[in-house]
């Protein structure tokens, strides 16, 4: 496990018993988009469904950055990664994206996907700048299943 202390950072796996900090947080973070999709049931089948890919970073015992990872068996997916606004430029977000990355090579998955709002431009950023590329050639689209 991709365990360690990274700026007085602890980063361990997400367990749903951290459900509702991390809920919060997602919160008070722009560009988190949540819908019923982030409902407590439904993260537990995610975790249960992508054992040790999603992580959170705790500072003093205080949930400070979180990130989902999973992967369908060929193409991997993060998704709803956030630092809070105190803690970032400490390489937290960085570090997280790492140990699903680290994760998700370990199941054998050879490519990540992630969505981002196109607004995001802070997260855009941060995505260039750690070597991921946007993509022109796809575009994202959905349907609810009633």
């Amino acid at each position: 496990m991709p365990d360690g202390i990274i700026m007085n950072v602890d980063i361990t796996h997400f367990e749903i018993k951290s459900y509702d900090d991390v809920y919060a947080l997602w919160q008070q973070c722009e560009g988190v988009g949540l819908s019923e999709a982030d409902a407590r049931e439904n993260i537990t089948a995610y975790l249960t469904r992508n054992p040790g890919m999603s992580f959170v970073a705790t500072s003093h015992d205080k949930i400070v950055g979180v990130v989902l990872a999973g992967h369908d068996g060929r193409r991997g997916y993060i998704h709803h990664l956030a630092v809070h606004p105190d803690h970032r430029r400490r390489h937290i977000a960085s570090e997280l994206m790492d140990c699903c990355l680290t994760a998700l090579s370990g199941a054998g998955i050879l490519k990540c996907h992630l969505f981002i709002f196109k607004n995001n431009r802070n997260g855009i950023a941060f995505w260039k700048a750690a070597g991921w590329t946007p993509r022109s050639d796809i575009s994202v689209i959905s349907k609810n299943i009633d």
